[in-house]
């Protein structure tokens, strides 16, 4: 539970993310209600966590139904930026105020620039200390590009610079607020297949991949140096399948492939036995305007298992 001094209100992204769920998360939260019905309490389980739109929303609002989360990443700095959030939230805000205080020291845009430059070059180079180089990733992340996390061929952050007026650099109470609400989340740093040991049937999956590129300009998933292809979806599809058999549920977004093509029929196909929905979203990072706007994304999901559930009882259901 969040102490008197924590504001639940303030359990939220740490990250602004490409592709962030924030604006999916009412068409996930009718899926999670779903499952509720059946369950009175669950393991919630992220195979990507990302900037952690769902897991942020599961602890701030249905905390209670969670017995215990975990959560994973390829990205290492990522991961190393929740584990530094979890256990050392005073020291990261240390860092933080600093980095946050030499930015507006600047006034002109120019100088502002220069030293994220030399910030990015600081986090490319950095190795042994975790404190530091997540204090560096929140920093880049505040005033890069879009809120971008992208890498070249050899692991390096290169996402230019982002001219914001006021960024919020260091914001404590989310921080705090995070940090005690990690205290029940594992947090791992492998491939999505290593969660299969956590699936049960009181277990929610949910699954945000890479998405798989609608357009060649909307490729925005290179933010581990290995990328996320086509057979890496196909190795999901097989994952789904395993929580499926584990009689675990299971939600995962992804891109609608036949947004630019109606032809495209990716994931209808991969994943013609489980259920799929189209939801609205908009698209905010395009280097031209008009590819940006209202497009669909997919909510796929396993809602034949809630079959094989029993109703969670008249207790459960009054409290939802």
């Amino acid at each position: 539970m969040l102490s008197d001094t924590t504001r639940g209100a303030d359990i939220k992204p740490f990250l602004k993310w490409a592709g962030g769920k924030t604006q999916l998360l009412p068409a996930i939260e009718a899926k999670l209600v779903q499952l509720l019905q059946h369950k009175s309490s669950i393991d919630f389980i992220e195979p990507f966590a990302g900037s952690g739109a769902v897991l942020f929303f599961m602890l701030r609002e249905y905390g209670k139904y969670v017995k215990h989360a975990v959560i994973n990443d390829i990205n290492t700095t990522l991961t190393d930026c929740y584990l530094t959030i979890k256990h050392s939230p005073e020291l990261l805000i240390k860092e933080l105020a600093a980095l946050e205080q030499q930015y507006f020291s600047y006034a002109s845009e120019e100088d502002r620039k220069k030293l994220f430059l030399e910030k990015r070059e600081e986090f490319n180079h950095l190795q042994a200390n975790p404190t530091r180089k997540s204090a560096l990733m929140i920093f880049l992340n505040k005033t890069c590009f879009n809120g971008l996390y992208r890498v070249n061929s050899k692991g390096g952050f290169n996402v230019p610079f982002g001219r914001y007026a006021n960024p919020t650099i260091c914001n404590a109470p989310v921080i705090r607020a995070n940090s005690e609400a990690l205290q029940k989340v594992e947090i791992l740093n492998t491939d999505f297949t290593e969660t299969e040991r956590y699936i049960h049937a009181d277990a929610f999956f949910y699954i945000d991949p890479p998405y798989k590129p609608i357009s060649t300009t909307a490729s925005f998933n290179a933010y581990a140096k290995e990328g996320f292809v086509d057979e890496d979806q196909v190795r999901l599809k097989e994952f789904c399948d395993t929580v499926h058999e584990g009689q675990a549920y299971f939600v995962q977004s992804n891109s609608d492939t036949t947004n630019n093509d109606e032809s495209n029929n990716f994931f209808q196909e991969l994943y013609q036995d489980y259920t799929i929905e189209k939801v609205k979203a908009k698209r905010a990072i395009n280097s031209k305007g008009s590819g940006r706007g209202e497009i669909f994304e997919l909510l796929i999901s396993n809602d034949s298992v809630l079959r094989n559930h029993q109703p969670a009882g008249k207790e459960a259901l009054r409290t939802l």
